[in-house]
């Protein structure tokens, strides 16, 4: 290691990885609970994550006596079997919800109430009337932010974490560095939760070509499972939990489970609304459905384009969803549609199926831990209300089992390792690529062979190729500490696409997820169960849990 480079050395009871809206759940917990935490992420407290650009709604089940609003009916919907949920976690999570409700209200989130005073519910992706409606959504995390602050918690912005340090084989620590400054930093900790987020985005990009133009947050590139992956933890469903959505043609935003709620119409080129033909609920059916549906009509030659028809919609309902819902999602929603002349009253809305996110789940027990010791899960479910629940609920565990933190005693080589690997990039290489040519190089390949249709001879040349450009990880340039962040966000990609192209191949069969498999087009009931991965010291372990 560089004699110049400045390394920090911390410790903490509880560490937290990632400070979006899971991170910022995890440390409510554990500030409620009185545990001295640390919380950590390469953006800013008041801005990183997805719900930095804002939210349009947060959903919950309230026990209202309204149709569907128990935590029974939550169960109902989530507790399939393959979604690497038990009962247990679903029915925390119902136990979550009102809680969380009732403290954001109390910092001044803008949850729309009816004129009786119950909330204003909207239903989503085939799920009831859950989706609790929010004015200005893009302050909601500089609130979350300031209240956290106010209660204490350590925080510790600008920081990229790129290695969990294990000790006898429990999680005790992380490693990474300043992506301002270049500082090394090494911190020791009681237990570890991972709350970095759980889409893996820039993997693919929609038609502009940008792959900052994404329908989450461009800077979710899979350190939640490369580092998971890397500590030994087992993770879960990279196999299924691949998703995508429609998104404003030419526009990365969420946004679209507000217009299919509102009662929006997809037409094709013809004119023809076609989703009836794909699923009952129509467009407020579950996303993978809307995108089987609009993908089927566009190889079919019925598009694109693809429009979404609101005109017939309510005018006070319509006038909510385009200046109050969609730009609390994304604030520059609105600059779009100025420059675009896109006004939902006055003519349809052109829409294109948008990016692949690939995701997963860190295998995860009852009580948020992973299968590695000292290591929970603070990304258990979706969304706003899902991140920052199953974050808070992560911190109680974690609070309620907090031990001492052993110390990093014995892991000086690796340590020392790390920060000389973290820092490579910017020593000066004859044979070195950049980090976009690296990026864009896995890109190609998992647009071209792990798209929306794929088959085993694809997915194989896919798994020969990741690993070609995995053989370059060490040639990777950076000039500056902005590439240098930029570089390990690519490394984490690599490591993640490899993982979800490796477990696609595995479930052979079509129907459980965005994507179909033209070798295995049908549904098969072999594959009902779970699809873990682990690291061995022959590489990646394949397993199937019962």
């Amino acid at each position: 290691m560089s004699a110049a480079r400045n390394t920090v050395n911390l410790e903490t009871d509880l560490l937290i990885l990632g400070s979006g809206a899971a991170g910022c759940g995890a440390a409510l917990a554990a500030r409620e609970a009185g545990v001295r935490t640390l919380v950590v992420d390469k953006g800013k407290l008041e801005s990183s994550g997805c719900l930095g650009g804002g939210n349009d709604h947060f959903m919950a089940v309230l026990g209202t006596g309204e149709p569907d609003d128990t935590v029974d009916d939550l169960v109902k919907y989530y507790l399939k079997p393959c979604s690497g949920f038990t009962e247990h976690m679903l029915r925390e999570w119902g136990r979550a919800m009102p809680y969380m409700v009732s403290f954001l209200e109390g910092l001044g989130v803008r949850f729309i109430h009816r004129a009786d005073g119950s909330y204003l519910r909207t239903a989503g992706r085939g799920e009831p009337a859950w989706h609790i409606n929010i004015a200005e959504g893009q302050r909601i995390k500089r609130l979350v932010a300031a209240c956290l602050r106010g209660r204490g918690a350590d925080v510790l912005d600008h920081v990229m974490i790129t290695r969990l340090l294990v000790r006898d084989g429990r999680v005790a620590g992380a490693m990474g560095y300043g992506v301002l400054d270049g500082t090394c930093y090494v911190i020791s900790a009681a237990s570890v939760i991972l709350a970095l987020g759980n889409s893996c985005n820039r993997a693919t990009a929609n038609s502009t070509g940008n792959p900052y133009n994404t329908w989450h947050s461009p800077f979710d590139t899979g350190s939640q499972y490369a580092l998971a992956y890397e500590a030994g933890a087992a993770i879960i469903n990279m196999d299924l939990k691949q998703q995508a959505t429609l998104v404003p043609k030419g526009f990365g935003c969420a946004g679209m489970n507000g217009i299919n709620g509102s009662g929006a119409h997809e037409l094709n080129a013809l004119g023809e609304r076609f989703m009836p033909k794909y699923h009952p609920q129509m467009e407020n059916c579950p996303r993978q459905f809307q995108i089987g549906g609009t993908y089927q009509e566009q190889i079919e030659g019925n598009g694109p384009p693809f429009v979404m028809e609101m005109r017939h919609i309510d005018p006070e309902l319509l006038r909510h969803l385009q200046y109050v819902l969609m730009p609390g999602d994304k604030a520059t929603f609105l600059d779009y549609c100025e420059q675009r002349g896109v006004d939902f009253a006055r003519a349809p809305m052109e829409v294109e199926i948008g990016e692949i996110e690939f995701s997963g789940m860190l295998a995860t027990d009852d009580a948020f831990r992973s299968t590695v010791p000292g290591l929970y899960n603070g990304c258990v479910f979706y969304t706003f209300s899902g991140s920052m629940c199953s974050g808070y609920l992560a911190g109680e565990s974690a609070s309620r089992e907090m031990g001492r933190a052993a110390g990093l005693s014995g892991l000086e080589e690796e340590i020392t390792a790390e920060c000389e690997r973290i820092f490579r990039p910017l020593e000066e290489q004859e044979d070195g690529i950049s980090q976009k040519m690296f990026e864009s190089s896995i890109r190609q390949v998992m647009s071209y062979y792990m798209g929306f249709v794929r088959n085993e001879k694809g997915i194989d040349v896919a798994l020969e190729r990741l690993g070609f450009l995995a053989g370059y990880e060490d040639r990777i340039q950076a000039g500056n500490m902005h590439e240098l962040m930029m570089a390990h966000e690519a490394v984490h990609l690599l490591k993640s696409c490899r993982l979800s192209t490796l477990c696609t191949r595995e479930r052979r069969e079509s129907g459980r997820s965005i994507y179909r498999r033209s070798d295995y087009p049908e549904k098969s009931p072999e594959y009902e169960k779970v699809l873990a991965v682990s690291k061995s010291a022959d590489g990646p372990s394949l397993f199937w849990m019962k």
